[in-house]
């Protein structure tokens, strides 16, 4: 029997992760089928919650291997490989799982929980990740399949929950979050960044959790809610193996996710039209320098099949927005990223530099080839005239200058990078360039 739950947020702490652990303990004479699901969905969408991820469990009976997938109160959680025998009752499941639902609820969060024998059809989770999806497309999907529902507020969670139930894994990760006493919630967090800093140089399949470039740790969350830590990777095996490696406080749960985190699902390809709230990869061609905004941010025009895209690079993202500034007009990009309504902006994720236009500039006007002086200008565009010697020329002296970019991906720093973004890790890349930070 699948279950699932979305909009349990909470600005006082919760998360619907945790949540999640809470109905897993609740549910403790059912076996987990499979590894718990951590799915996230449209980043773009306007009214999202912190990380906009739905969280999915399968209960039943199992047969199969087991797995060890986390520990709650000192209890270790298994999952087994697949359901055999009768499912459980759903009615019976909302009943358990409800109350937990309620008790975690934040006053003005709109909890859905999903309960079903049956997934929902793929394509809703494909809507879920790339558009905004309305409430009536997703009850008559869970009409269609026998799911049952429950809900608080104007349910907006039955979107989420059931787009998170109907992921099928093209692309996957993991993800093992370590979870605060709840007495300690809200509290400073005590860790010690070296050993952050060394899993991170030995477990090669782990990703986005130290920040090379600024030495600084990428996995530890600043907000009040009960994640100590949440470290990813493509191999839950070793993300078991490295947590033990990480030196922190006392730690209460863990638990290991089976996530679409790192698999770029939000973007995007081949479309007739750009519909704002939604995430693209699009060709173009440079038009302009970078301009800077107030703020920190910064702008750049770009030439596509599709019309001018205003491309933005905005003041978290560090040092990325560096390589703006090294672009020029007709170099020729590729970008990534959510296209905003107002102002209608692409939010760059990520930047492909495919081939580079020659930096050519004037430096001088040309010398008169009879007496050797400067010749003057006659006008924008209009050529150059040495006055005493009524000579002309159309060209000024110019002058190569070296391009200090590389053709090549480029990605902001770790803590500027969207869930779903894959990082050029995951892709087998490197930056061609690194920039040294100078703005803050």
């Amino acid at each position: 029997m699948y279950v699932a739950v979305d909009d349990t947020d909470s600005m006082r702490g919760n998360c619907t992760t945790f949540l999640a652990t809470e109905i897993i303990r609740e549910l403790s004479d059912l076996d987990l089928i499979g590894y718990p699901r951590l799915v996230r969905l449209n980043p773009a969408t306007p009214w999202k919650t912190r990380g906009n991820g739905s969280l999915v469990m399968r209960f039943g009976r199992g047969a199969g291997g087991s797995i060890e997938v986390g520990e709650i109160g000192g209890r270790r959680i298994f999952c087994r490989t697949f359901q055999k025998g009768p499912e459980p009752d759903a009615r019976e499941l909302i009943s358990r799982i409800a109350p937990l639902v309620e008790e975690r609820r934040e006053e003005d969060s709109d909890p859905g929980l999903v309960v079903s024998v049956r997934k929902p059809s793929q394509s809703l989770y494909w809507l879920g990740v790339r558009t905004i999806l309305g409430r009536g497309t997703v009850e008559r999907e869970l009409e269609s399949i026998g799911a049952l529902r429950f809900e608080l507020g104007c349910g907006r969670g039955i979107i989420g929950a059931s787009c998170g139930m109907a992921w099928r894994p093209r692309d996957r990760t993991y993800e093992l979050l370590a979870y605060r006493p709840e007495d300690r919630w809200g509290t400073l967090r005590v860790f010690d960044p070296e050993s952050i800093r060394e899993v991170d140089a030995k477990h090669h399949t782990t990703f986005n959790s130290w920040e090379e470039r600024g030495r600084k740790v990428a996995m530890v969350p600043s907000t009040p809610c009960p994640v100590m830590y949440g470290l990813r990777g493509d191999d839950p095996q070793e993300l078991a193996v490295a947590a033990r490696e990480i030196r922190t406080e006392p730690l209460d749960r863990w638990m290991i996710f089976l996530t679409n985190q790192g698999t770029d699902d939000h973007i995007i390809r081949g479309f007739s039209e750009m519909v704002p709230n939604r995430s693209y990869y699009i060709e173009g061609v440079s038009l302009s320098r970078s301009r800077h905004i107030p703020g920190g941010h910064v702008l750049m025009d770009l030439a596509t099949a599709h019309g001018g895209v205003t491309c933005a690079a905005y003041e978290p993202s560090k040092e990325f927005r560096m390589l703006f500034d090294r672009l020029i007009p007709g170099d020729r990009i590729g970008v990534m990223g959510e296209l905003r309504e107002e102002p209608r902006t692409l939010n760059v994720e990520k930047v492909r530099v495919i081939s580079l236009a020659e930096d050519i500039r004037k430096v001088a006007n040309p010398s008169c080839p009879v007496c050797g002086r400067r010749m003057d200008s006659i006008g924008s565009g209009k050529g150059y005239r040495c006055r005493p010697c009524r000579t002309r020329s159309d060209s000024p002296v110019t002058e190569r200058f070296a391009r200090w970019v590389a053709p090549g991906w480029y990605e902001p720093p770790t803590a500027a990078r969207r869930h779903l973004s894959k990082p050029l890790k995951r892709m087998g890349l490197e930056q061609p360039l690194e920039f040294v930070n100078s703005r803050n």
